[in-house]
């Protein structure tokens, strides 16, 4: 299974997904931007890539170098990953300064909208020996006042065992390793998955070419991606990683935060692994 997918899971096929994916959320998200914000932004992002092209004396070759690979970035339908693994984090940071309640990280470029409905305890949609240590991930959802939130939403999604995504790598099942849990009227969860593995962004690609270019490790530590909700209070998109894990300390997405890192225990009653992590929503 592991080799059919490697062969397959291209820069081009996971980009040309990723791409589509964001579409669609624009085409419910758009609401219109600010023209002197705009402005502002634009003139501000030239601006700094002026100084950069006078200070380092940027050369006609490597001029043509540049935009020979920003078209092929295009082309190849990654500027979505490009955007998600160097500018989001940064993005993310501002959006979130003002919060009380759990630390927020990065999207990325993998989440499916609508994943299937699961109840309080539940098991993340897998297939038959799926390969992995077993994790049994549990916690409560409170407002920053303390009160569990009866009805929040813990929308969770990971890699699997060989760091693939469903739907964005052949021979996976759409669902696989994804739901959207319903708490308790405690606000509790219990989750039963298995433990992710780290995963290089695609290299064959345009990004790929950059990160060999500059010398860098194009790897992201194994994480659990969750987008986390409840009525009435601020939706929070966060990772959690794993202590001890590969990459933890150099992430390629600069995305790993101390408050985000779990260290799961063995299981009392089953095999594998536990933990416990609890998530403070801020009021809307």
């Amino acid at each position: 299974m592991t080799d059919i997918i490697t062969e397959q899971a291209t820069a081009a096929a996971s980009g040309a997904a990723a791409t589509e994916q964001f579409r669609n959320k624009q085409r419910a998200d758009n609401t219109g931007a600010d023209t002197r914000r705009v402005d502002t932004l634009a003139s501000e992002l030239l601006a700094a890539a002026h100084d950069i092209i006078r200070r380092h004396k940027v050369t006609y070759a490597e001029y043509d170098v540049l935009k020979s690979w920003l078209i092929q970035v295009g082309e190849d339908g990654e500027w979505p990953l490009f955007l998600d693994v160097w500018l989001e984090s940064v993005v993310e940071e501002v959006a979130n300064e003002n919060r009380d309640g759990s630390k927020g990280t990065i999207e990325g470029p993998y989440y499916i909208p609508d994943a299937p409905v699961l109840p309080a305890e539940a098991t993340l949609p897998m297939r038959d020996g799926e390969e992995g240590t077993p994790l049994r991930f549990q916690g409560q959802v409170a407002s920053v006042d303390g009160t569990p939130l009866s009805g929040a939403t813990v929308d969770i999604w990971h890699a699997d065992n060989d760091g693939y995504y469903s739907q964005f790598a052949p021979g996976l099942p759409d669902w696989n390793l994804r739901g959207r849990v319903m708490a308790d009227d405690q606000g509790r969860f219990e989750i039963h998955t298995i433990e992710p593995a780290p995963y290089q962004i695609p290299t064959d690609g345009s990004c790929g070419r950059l990160i060999a270019a500059a010398g860098w490790h194009a790897w992201r530590p194994a994480h659990l991606h969750l987008k986390v909700s409840a009525p009435e209070h601020r939706l929070i998109t966060t990772q959690l990683y794993f202590q001890g894990g590969r990459y933890v300390e150099d992430d390629i997405a600069s995305a790993v935060k101390p408050e985000l890192i779990l260290s799961p225990t063995p299981a009392v009653e089953d095999d594998g692994n536990e933990v416990t992590y609890d998530f403070v929503l801020d009021k809307a």
